[in-house]
């Protein structure tokens, strides 16, 4: 790992080992016989004066030249060229509009950290130039910037007719103005073009943002970063970015600063659920009802530290609330489901959030057109850490009745329901949202290998809460997975009357694959 690129601070700032260093000129300018006395002006004598003459200033010094700068001129820009020679050139082209010193460099690791401390003290792009077809695109963008000088690191091509040293210290070069308003997402990496971009962005003076991985959501530093300043331009080094469009969406969200408990904006992997399933004020359906709010949220925080030893990844308490629960009758609106009011779930939504909780809630939809229930609790969706859950078991068809059959809803409908809430998402830029999709049969879900669960704003996950023994249990949950979308990550439920026995919290945690939400009925 080269420690300039990780330790250096990310907002644009260079550590003390490549500190700033403005180099000025500074000429001799005052001439003198014996004596001490002024010598006259070559022009004549100087002109006369009621008091004693004063010495002549020095002349100006000519002020060092400094390289000029620009922001990219796209909003968002992915550097993603297929050699590192061209990365280099890509990102000098889009922070640089014209620079008197450019430094080059060979691959070489220990060629790049030198260029990389030069290029940043003399506020100069850094270019790789180490064979033939490199060094053709490196003369180009040398000429574009019209240098006067190259500083060559290592084996480095130099470029013809263009003044070459080996010691940059040399170089009297002023860094630029501060590139505002432009952030370079700069990975830790040691692939040569990611080190000299990142080297040639900081020589810049742009808002440098070291990340982790290849999403800003998924980087709490990143998003801490992101959120101090605003930025009109953005760039990212490195293909796993994705396309310029994801790219700003997600600095987008990141630029809001709101984190999901446990920090950073993505669901996964940064986080285990350890969830009170029920209905407030309701026993029967699950022990989140089984007492009021106040106990609720202790109960859950307690069952949740069981897991904390157990767990490499932050475990949050959170509530799993059936906001639309299946009933034996019709109702007015004749579909066997009652909508919970949104009056009526807030308080526990906002105590759950200002405790730190995740809330999920769910739909257990009977013969309603499940888009339409989802969208009854928007308002509620439209806070970062509320999610959606549908249970399949308890769907009806035109004329099925509620208790006579396992419920099921096809693909198509879950990917409806799943595109409206990636939608919802976006549009509000808020972190990734957790898309629960229970299932304990195969035929809950029609059609499961259409289910789509390459969402960029939502994380799907399947959860097994079939009840019964656990060698049941089991049996149903190796099949659940296997028939599962590839990737796609897993809950499980342990019942307290029905399970015998239920597992305990280390049981639960040898399922394969580790379960990321565990829910409590």
């Amino acid at each position: 790992m080269v420690d300039w690129v990780v330790t250096a601070p990310r907002r644009g700032r260079v550590c003390a080992a490549t500190a700033l260093a403005l180099v000025t000129v500074s000429l001799a300018a005052c001439t003198s016989h014996p004596g001490g006395q002024p010598q006259p002006s070559p022009t004549g004598p100087a002109p006369a004066s009621s008091g004693p003459a004063s010495p002549a200033p020095p002349p100006s010094s000519p002020a060092p030249e400094a390289a000029v700068t620009h922001a990219p001129s796209d909003a968002a820009s992915v550097i993603h060229e297929k050699s590192a020679a061209m990365t280099s050139v890509r990102m000098s082209q889009l922070l640089f509009a014209s620079a008197p010193v450019a430094v080059l460099t060979s691959s070489d690791l220990g060629a790049l950290t030198q260029a990389a401390s030069s290029a940043v003290r003399l506020g100069a792009p850094v270019l790789i130039s180490d064979d033939a077809a490199a060094a053709a695109a490196v003369t180009d963008e040398v000429r574009r910037l019209g240098c006067r000088h190259v500083v060559v690191v290592g084996s480095a091509t130099t470029v013809p007719g263009v003044d070459s040293v080996s010691d940059a210290s040399q170089l009297p070069i002023m860094r630029p103005t501060p590139l505002k308003g432009t952030a370079v997402l700069a990975p830790v990496s040691n692939e040569p073009g990611v080190v000299a971009a990142t080297a040639t962005a900081r020589a810049a003076a742009a808002d440098v943002v070291v990340i982790h991985g290849d999403d800003p959501r998924a980087d709490p530093a990143a998003v801490e970063a992101l959120s101090e300043t605003p930025h009109e331009h953005v760039v990212a080094v490195g293909a796993g970015f994705g396309s310029a469009q994801q790219l700003s969406a997600r600095v987008a969200v990141a630029s809001t600063g709101v984190q999901l408990p446990g920090g950073g904006q993505r669901i996964f992997p940064g986080r285990r659920f350890v969830a009170l399933y029920g209905h407030p004020g309701t026993a029967s359906l699950g022990v989140l009802g089984a007492q009021d709010l106040d106990a609720s949220i202790n109960r859950a925080r307690q069952m949740a530290a069981q897991y904390d030893a157990l767990s490499d990844v932050p475990v949050i308490p959170t509530f799993e609330i059936i906001a639309t629960v299946a009933q034996g009758a019709a109702g007015r609106d004749g579909n066997y489901s009652g909508e919970s009011s949104v009056d009526s779930l807030r308080p526990w939504v906002e105590k759950a959030t200002a405790a730190g909780f995740y809330v999920v809630l769910d739909l257990q939809p009977g013969r309603a057109d499940l888009l339409s229930q989802a969208k009854l609790y928007t308002s509620l969706l439209e806070q970062p850490n509320v999610g959606l859950a549908v249970d399949p078991e308890w769907a009806l068809g035109p004329t099925q009745l509620p208790l006579k059959q396992i419920g099921s809803i096809d693909s198509s409908s879950l990917n409806e329901v799943g595109a409206w809430l990636d939608q919802l998402t976006s549009s509000k830029h808020l972190p990734q949202k957790l898309f629960v999709l229970h299932q304990f049969r195969l035929s809950m879900i029609g059609n499961e290998a259409k289910l789509r669960t390459d969402y960029d704003n939502l994380a799907v996950l399947i959860h097994m809460d079939g009840q019964g023994t656990q060698p049941n249990k089991a049996a149903t949950w190796h099949s659940v997975v296997a028939s599962a979308p590839k990737g796609v990550p897993f809950g499980w439920k342990n019942f307290t009357k029905e399970d015998h026995p239920m597992l305990s919290p280390e049981q639960t945690m040898a399922r394969t694959p580790q379960p990321m939400m565990i829910s409590y009925q």
